[in-house]
């Protein structure tokens, strides 16, 4: 499939949650590739079509050979946050004091 084919596929709230997570600086290409099927190209092109042209430049320099927006550069194995104070098995509430 075509990138304009794969983009032209998605919901709205699909959208809204790419742009969200190109946004995300931890959030690697790979991670919205495997979500939702689009290469980091199709993501440029989405980005591109869905921002203000100034706020896609601003973007674009963002993105442009940072690491942690491409897995295989980055040193972060898990990127994903845990707080300390978080019950590791029951309900995920932090804990009375």
């Amino acid at each position: 499939m075509k990138d304009t084919e794969l983009i032209a596929a998605l919901t709205e709230a699909d959208i809204d949650r790419i742009v969200e997570m190109a946004w995300e600086d931890r959030t690697p290409f790979d991670a919205i590739e495997a979500q939702f099927g689009l290469p980091e190209q199709a993501v440029i092109a989405l980005m591109r079509r869905e921002m203000k042209p100034s706020s896609w430049r601003m973007w674009r320099a963002r993105v442009q050979g940072r690491a942690t927006k491409h897995a295989f550069r980055s040193a972060v194995d898990d990127a994903r946050f845990k707080s300390t104070q978080q019950r590791i098995v029951t309900h995920n509430k932090i804990a009375k004091r």
